[in-house]
Parts: C-alpha cells; structure tokens; sequence
C-alpha cells in the first residue's frame, strides 16, 4: 500500500500548481504543459469523484481519499517518465491533505499525510481565489474561498515549501508562473 503513495525518484523539476477549488489550476497546468512542451498530470480526485457523484450523487467521503491519493501518484509516476525535464502537476498529495483537514474536522489519514510531506516538488504555484468562482457538480464551498486559501498558504509556509501566488487574469498567471519556473530551469 505504502508503495502506491510514494514518487519514483526523478531528474524531472516538478511544479505542483495548488490552491482552493475553481482558482484556475487546470487552465493553468496544461497552458504551462503547452509552453514548455511536457505532460501534465490532471487532478485525479477529479474524474474518481466525477465517476462517484454520477453513480450515486454522493460528494467526496474520508474513505475515498487514499484510493484519491494513489491513484494521483499513479498518475504522477507514469507521466514523469514521459515528461522532459519538467512536470506540471495539477495537484498534489498535500493538497489533499489540506482538503482532509478542511472538511473533516481537522483529521488527515496518517499514511497519506506521511506521504504528502515526504513526496517533494520544486515549486508550488499558489492560485489566488481572485477570479470568479465557477459551479459544477463537485465544488461546494463558494463563500469559504478565503478562509481555504489562507489555509493552502498556511500549510505552504508550515511545511517550508518553495511557493509562488499567482493573482490577475489567465495572461498575468501565466506569466508569472513562467518566469518562477524560468528561473529553476535556468539555475
């Protein structure tokens, strides 16, 4: 079990782009993925959970998260070995740690939690909640934007991650989350 929550080991600079739900993270990971010709890995919560609510019109449970979480590093693994020299990952196993502790009451299973520290990226693109928030079937929590974001960065700053926030529309993100990662791959 532990196995399927673990990074291969990489060369790879890996980018986690990271925040609170409907602040343009997908936008941004394949407008990165494109920019510098790579893969991107997508939010696996995103199609497991999909699946879910149209199955039983149930929203994420304590129980689906590791299945969430190896199913993202399975993802992650295979992708980094299709990728050339740089990552973009759509997400990653802290932030589902984050959104464990948000919704329920502060837990985070201890196998994911050991795994979303010790799993490591080069840098975290943190998206600010200053776009407009867009419903779907899987986001729920429109008035909570800021309380989630400071709570994003705060796990960010607590774990000593290297972050950018990215603010402004699509163009002025976009830009910013170039010149970061410019400045990795040119080092």
């Amino acid at each position: 079990m532990e196995e399927k929550l673990k990074q291969k080991p990489t060369d790879l600079i890996k980018i986690v782009v990271f925040g609170p739900e409907s602040t343009g993270k997908t936008t941004l990971a394949k407008q990165l993925a494109a920019h510098y010709n790579t893969e991107w890995v997508p939010e696996y919560a995103r199609e497991y959970l999909q699946e879910k609510w149209d199955r039983e019109q149930k929203t994420c449970e304590p129980h689906d998260l590791l299945p969430i979480a190896k199913g993202q590093i399975r993802l992650e693994n295979q992708l980094s070995e299709k990728a050339d020299k740089l990552l973009i990952c759509d997400t990653d196993l802290l932030e589902t740690k984050v959104y464990s502790e948000a919704y329920y009451v502060g837990s985070c299973d201890p196998l994911l939690e050991k795994y979303a520290l010790e799993n490591q990226y080069d840098l975290y693109l943190l998206t600010d909640i200053d776009i407009p928030w867009e419903k779907d079937d899987l986001r729920d929590k429109p008035d909570e934007r800021e309380h989630m974001f400071v709570y994003f960065k705060s796990a960010l700053e607590k774990y000593q991650r290297d972050f950018a926030i990215l603010r402004g529309d699509q163009y002025a993100r976009l830009k910013t989350a170039i010149l970061h990662i410019d400045k990795l791959l040119n080092r």
